[in-house]
Parts: structure tokens; C-alpha cells; sequence
């Protein structure tokens, strides 16, 4: 197959695979984000036009650079709440230039191939992660059903229910329309014909009601303006990342399918910048968004660019009519996103999986839960799981002393590193601590591997302490790795040391 080829098949599966489905999914999406988008902007503390005219920006062009198809990505929480300081003393200018920033330093990530990190997030990291953000998704929605909030009442539970109902009913019945977008069709309509007192879109901020213009932020081109988003541009690009390639994660998982990670991130990073220079803010890859798109049958790059464009015409031309979309409907959207997005399987694995595995998630979970930072929680999942595994790991070598005429012989088999160089000193002696120590000592390490100079510095002691108490020690079998590292940074007072590279014979 040429190029050309294979290049014609990849967009067509990538884009038209099923436009239907995904048409219908992104526009379930689009009405999923308008009250998201305006919450974040709030959060910001700027207007909600820059939190929708980014989900538009960012929507639309991750369709085209991202490298997960069906992914939503647009303004998101975990971003805003890292800007509040810089918006709060600098100016939302000051914003559109650290976004600028942030989206050249995920650029150089994609170069760098950061992704790769991925690998050292855990499986149980995952779960914690993807539990987490499913109870801060319900948790979103409590202010919208407690009693005595303004606008909430039996009929928004009333509705909430019929959400629910509808959600959940109408698939047994036809998957031909996404039952989320009927959901909100019709109680859109309900609400509108009978006038039901119930909390809606307009009510969540003001609605833009014209297209986003092109402009570079109005900030001086200094060091100090440098010196003052290059801060906030760093930590909204490591967020941003994190969330959109544990996302891409969690997509890949729920479509059985692959995606590219490295493409992931150089297209989040042109879609930020593409999005300050239209005025708007910082996003990334939305979880729950990206379980509706999913739940509804997107699968492609059209359901991706379908949610952008649909919002921006919802915005533009049906703007009147998206400000009566009743908040309950979106409510029962988002509990059906949160019951998707739970890991319910994770529940009785606490009980069957190994105790770390558990804690690590729980561990993950109660950190994101706790401080509503979807980075720290990873970071505390990540940690632990390292921890648990040089706890494992350090235990993964022996040490057996073998007595013969006059010598003994230290057969080391297994990884000696870091976390195990006690253990490994222990377990070589003194030799002056046995009844019968030997004259000539040989430590065979033939089935063993030094991995780090903490390892060279372990056996170090271990040969200078036997050399001390007068015995002659010979070290043979060592790797070629290992030799070479024990050349570099081992004695050079080596009197009484014998090294060899060869493996021992029988004496």
C-alpha cells in the first residue's frame, strides 16, 4: 500500500469511520460544556466568554493535532485554578500570554518525548485517578439539587429523575439517538412550553453572542513579563499533560484501541496557543466530557471537532434558546458521566488485589478528593507505588556462603541497588564474624546486577572491611555494566582486591 494510500485509509477511519454517531455525540458534548466552561472561566475569575470561546478553540483544533481520537479537550478546571493568582493581579492579558507559554512548553515536552514518563503510573494510580475525578463530578452537581440553593426545588429533582430515567430507559429501546441529547431535548422543551421554576444556562453567567476575534495578548515583551507567566505557563502545562495523557489512558481503555501519546501532547500545546490568540484560556483533556462523547457513540475526530463547532454555533446563532436548556437536564447528564467514569470493579478488588495495590489507589483517590488537585493526587499515587516497589525489589537477591579450605566463597545472585545495599551488607559479613573466617574471601556476582553507583559503593565497603580485618578478597563475575561502573567509582587504594570479569570454575 503506498503512502498516499495508507494516508487516505488513516484519515477516513480517523474522521468518517461513523459520522453519524460521532455528529450526534459531539453535540451532546457541546451542551455538556457550556456550563463547565462557564463554572472554570468563574473560577478564573474572567469573563465566561474566555472559558467558551477555549473550549471552542481547543475542541476544534485537537481534532485535527491531537493524537487520540474521541477525546474531548476544552477549558478545564484543573487549569483555572492555577491561573487565579496571575488573573487576580496581572489581568486576563497576562493570562492569554502564560497560555501562549503553556502551550509552547508542552510543545517542547512532545519534543522531548515526556510522555514516556507515563510508564511509571501505575494501573492502581489509574483507577485512584479515575475515581476520584468520577466523585468530584457527582459532588459538582450537589449544588445544583440541595434544598434551599436558589432555584432548586421538587421540580428540579422531578426533572433530575426523568433525566436519569431517560438516560438510562431509552437505550433498551433504540441507540439510534443518543439518549443523553433526548434527555436534554426534552426537558429543554418541557421547561420552555409549561415555564417550570428550575435553575438554566443563562443563569450560570453571561452567554457571548458573537464570534471570537484573532489577537496577540497586550503585554509588554519583557524579561519581567517573562519572569511573571513563565511560573504559572510551566505548572499549567505539567497539568495539562497529566490530565490529557492519563485521560488518552482511560479513552484508549474504553474503546479498546491505541492512541499516540507524543502527537497528544504537541497538539494540546497548538490548541492552547491557538486558543489565547482567540481569547481564551488554558484547557486540556475533560474526563467527563470524554465519557459522554464515548457513552454516545463518538468514536472519531469529527465527534471532537463536532462538540467545538456546534458550541460555537449554539453560542452564536441559538444563544437565546441554549440559555433555557434547563440545568437539571445537564445535572443527570453529568451523574450518569460520574456512574460511567466510577471503577466499580475496584471496589471488590480491595479485598483481592495485593494490600499496596489497594492503598495506593485509596491513597490517590482521598488525595484528589481532599484538595481538588488532580496532579498531587497522581504524584502521591506515583510515589507510593515506587516506594512499594524498591520495598519488593530490594528483597529480589541472596547471598550464600559457601565454606572451603582455606577460603570462603559469596555466591550473590539478584539487583543490588539502592534500597537493598543494607541487606546486602549484612548479609557479606565481616567474615571476622564466623567461627571459621577464611583467609581468601572470592564474592561471586555472576548472577547478580549493580544498577547504581549506591550499589558499587555497597560492595566498596564490603571489600574494604574485609581487606581491614586482613582478609584477601577476590570479586569475579561481574558484568560488563557493572565492572564498569565499579571502575569509575570504586577504591583506588585496591591493595588485597582482585577483580575478574570471568565467571568462577570449581576449585
Amino acid at each position: 500500500m503506498t503512502q498516499a494510500a495508507t494516508f487516505a485509509e488513516t484519515f477516513r477511519r480517523d474522521w468518517f469511520a461513523q459520522p453519524r454517531a460521532d455528529i450526534l455525540a459531539g453535540i451532546v458534548v457541546a451542551l455538556a460544556l457550556i456550563p463547565e466552561a462557564i463554572g472554570f472561566a468563574l473560577i478564573a475569575g474572567v469573563d465566561p466568554s474566555v472559558g467558551l470561546y477555549a473550549s471552542v478553540a481547543i475542541a476544534m483544533v485537537i481534532a485535527f493535532t491531537g493524537g487520540r481520537p474521541g477525546m474531548i479537550s476544552a477549558a478545564t478546571a484543573a487549569v483555572a485554578v492555577v491561573v487565579i493568582p496571575l488573573v487576580r493581579d496581572y489581568g486576563v492579558e497576562y493570562l492569554f500570554a502564560a497560555t501562549i507559554l503553556m502551550g509552547v512548553f508542552q510543545g517542547i515536552a512532545a519534543l522531548l518525548r515526556l510522555d514516556l514518563l507515563m510508564q511509571f503510573v501505575s494501573r492502581s494510580v489509574i483507577t485512584g485517578f479515575v475515581n476520584a475525578l468520577a466523585i468530584l463530578i457527582f459532588m459538582a452537581q450537589i449544588p445544583q439539587l440541595w434544598p434551599g440553593n436558589p432555584g432548586v426545588g421538587p421540580w428540579t429533582w422531578v426533572m433530575v429523575a426523568l433525566g436519569l430515567a431517560i438516560i438510562y430507559g431509552l437505550p433498551r429501546l433504540t441507540k439510534a439517538v443518543p439518549s443523553p441529547l433526548v434527555a436534554i431535548v426534552l426537558l429543554t422543551a418541557a421547561t420552555m412550553i409549561w415555564g417550570l421554576p428550575v435553575n438554566n444556562v443563562a443563569g450560570e453567567g453571561q452567554l457571548p453572542d458573537g464570534l471570537p476575534t484573532f489577537a496577540l495578548p497586550n503585554v509588554p515583551l519583557t524579561w519581567e513579563t517573562l519572569q511573571i507567566i513563565a511560573p504559572y505557563s510551566l505548572t499549567m502545562a505539567a497539568v495539562g499533560l497529566l490530565e490529557s495523557l492519563l485521560t488518552a489512558q482511560i479513552v484508549d481503555d474504553m474503546t479498546h484501541t491505541d492512541s499516540n501519546k507524543r502527537r497528544e501532547s504537541g497538539g494540546q500545546g497548538i490548541a492552547n496557543v491557538v486558543a489565547a490568540c482567540f481569547g481564551g484560556m488554558g484547557g486540556c483533556a475533560m474526563i467527563g466530557q470524554s465519557v459522554i462523547n464515548v457513552s454516545s457513540g463518538g468514536r472519531g475526530r469529527l465527534s471532537t471537532f463536532t462538540a467545538g463547532a456546534f458550541l460555537l454555533f449554539l453560542l452564536t446563532v441559538l444563544g437565546s434558546y441554549v440559555g433555557q436548556v434547563p440545568m437539571p437536564a445537564l445535572v443527570a447528564v453529568m451523574i450518569m458521566v460520574s456512574i460511567g467514569t466510577f471503577s466499580w470493579n475496584s471496589i471488590p478488588n480491595l479485598r483481592r488485589h495485593p494490600p499496596t495495590s489497594s492503598i495506593v489507589m485509596v491513597a490517590t483517590v482521598i488525595t484528589v478528593v481532599w484538595t481538588h488537585d488532580l496532579a498531587l493526587g497522581v504524584l502521591v499515587g506515583v510515589l507510593l507505588s515506587g516506594i512499594f516497589f524498591a520495598q519488593k525489589v530490594k528483597n529480589f537477591f541472596t547471598v550464600e556462603r559457601i565454606r572451603r579450605p582455606h577460603s570462603a566463597v559469596y555466591v550473590v545472585k539478584g539487583e543490588i541497588f539502592f534500597a537493598s545495599v543494607d541487606k546486602f551488607i549484612d548479609r557479606l559479613g565481616p567474615e571476622s564474624q564466623f567461627e571459621d573466617p577464611a583467609h581468601h574471601v572470592v564474592i561471586d556476582v555472576t548472577g547478580a546486577h549493580f544498577w547504581d553507583i549506591s550499589a558499587i559503593g555497597a560492595l566498596e565497603k564490603v571489600i574494604e572491611r574485609m581487606r581491614r580485618n586482613g582478609r584477601h578478597t577476590r570479586v569475579v563475575g561481574l558484568n560488563t555494566a557493572s565492572a564498569d561502573l565499579f571502575d569509575r567509582f570504586a577504591l583506588e587504594d585496591r591493595t588485597g582486591v582482585e577483580l575478574g570479569l570471568a565467571p568462577m570454575g570449581p576449585s
